[in-house]
Formats: C-alpha cells, sequence, structure tokens
C-alpha cells in the first residue's frame, strides 16, 4: 500500500521494464494486490494527473499477466502535506488510496509537532482518513510516542516500511517499530519500494517476523485487514 511503482512519473520505476520487475518480485513475495503511490510535492514531484493515470493504465494492464494469478493495481498518492491539501483532494487534484477516503500524508523530517497536528486535523475534519508514511522517518513522532498515540486518537493511522521493522534501518528504527507494535499504534506495512533494486519489496519476511514476535492475528491486521479496508468499495 506504500510504493513508487508507476513508471515516468517520480523517482521511482523509470520505465515500463523497472516497473514490470517489481511486480514480479512483488508477486514472489505473496503479494496479489498493490496500491500504488506516486510522490505529489510542490516544486518537486508535481506529475500533471492526467500523466499519472496514463502510466498506471498501461502498468495495471501488464500486472494482470503477472504469475498465474496476475496482481490487481490500484492507484493513490503519497501526498507531501501543505495548507492546501484538502481542497485539492475535495477537487481531485490529488488522489487519495484507491478513491476510498484515506489519504498517505508524508511530513519532512523535522516538521514540528505543531504543523502535524493542524495538517492532520485539516483531513480529518473534512472526513478524510490520514495515513502517515513512513512515521519512523520522522524526527518528532519517531522521538515522542506519546504524541504518535495523540495522533491515532485523533484520527490519523500509522505506516512503517518492511525494512524498518527488519532492522534494515537500524537497530534505533527497528526497535521504535516494535514500541509501536507493543503499543497497538501501528496500522499499515509497506515497502516503499522505488525500484527492483533498491528498498526492493520484502513483505513476506516482514510478514515473518511481525507473526513470530506479535502473533498471527497481529500480522494479518496490519499486512492484510487494513490494507484491504482501502480497496473494498
Amino acid at each position: 500500500m506504500h510504493c513508487h511503482i508507476v513508471p515516468h512519473v517520480d523517482d521511482g520505476a523509470d520505465n515500463m521494464e523497472e516497473a514490470i520487475k517489481m511486480l514480479k518480485l512483488e508477486y514472489a513475495e505473496g503479494v496479489r494486490h498493490i496500491i500504488a503511490t506516486p510522490h505529489f510535492r510542490f516544486n518537486m514531484f508535481e506529475t500533471p494527473l492526467e500523466k499519472v493515470r496514463e502510466q498506471y493504465e498501461a502498468l495495471r494492464r501488464e500486472a494482470l499477466n503477472i504469475g498465474e494469478e496476475g496482481i490487481d493495481l490500484y492507484l493513490g498518492c503519497e501526498f507531501h502535506v501543505n495548507m492546501n491539501m484538502a481542497e485539492m483532494l475535495r477537487d481531485k487534484k490529488v488522489l487519495t488510496m484507491a478513491g476510498s477516503k484515506y489519504v498517505l500524508t508524508e511530513f519532512s523530517g523535522p516538521a514540528p509537532h505543531s504543523q502535524i497536528r493542524e495538517r492532520l486535523y485539516s483531513l480529518i475534519s473534512r472526513g478524510y482518513k490520514p495515513i502517515i508514511a513512513h512515521v519512523e522517518r520522522c524526527a518528532k513522532l519517531r522521538s515522542d510516542i506519546n504524541f504518535v498515540e495523540e495522533m491515532v486518537e485523533m484520527g490519523a493511522r500509522i505506516q512503517v516500511n518492511a525494512e524498518s521493522i527488519m532492522g534494515k534501518e537500524g537497530f534505533g528504527t527497528k526497535r521504535f517499530c516494535n514500541k509501536l507494535m507493543k503499543a497497538d499504534l501501528l496500522h499499515f506495512v509497506g515497502t516503499d519500494s522505488h525500484g527492483s533494486s533498491y528498498r526492493v519489496p520484502k513483505m513476506k519476511d516482514a510478514y515473518l517476523y511481525v507473526a513470530k514476535k506479535m502473533g498471527e492475528e497481529y500480522a494479518e491486521q496490519i499486512f492484510i485487514d487494513n490494507p484491504a479496508r482501502m480497496i473494498k468499495k
């Protein structure tokens, strides 16, 4: 539910061949549904939505032919927060997750508490369900799990990257992810994959790690059940 697999639209897959390699890796990991999340960020990633949809549709057709079962591909966005995000979503200038009310929101590392609280509230108060992308990379949230709890109580959801859970981003990051799980503050795990060799999708290993540590039921909740709510119409 968080990957940069749509080619030619951001800093993820730079061509269709690379995107298909990523699909094959995902399939081998047991993934059968993917919400692709191209970046939107002012002055950095502002690919016209028409082009995003065009590239997505081409990849969606390819995804159906991966393996014996195929992969169902959906379109979302990793939306870097700004003051006009609620209006942009309302006017459909930027996409929610698979047409749902969920919005994958990205904060810069040093974003202060006040900005995080205000941006999330602006979405929640309008009926959206913000998911904080790779929360372990946001310094103010990582250093204050009580503030994470406050944001969850306000209505936000929390996502971490599979590699962070597995410890590939360092012991401190792994420990923070464990704290989130033990405090029941984690809702989604994504790969944040940008290619077939960078943040390679390792959902199976991450799932098995969480199942061993927290139990099969908990692993199914954050890897399968919670993401499935975004694609059920």
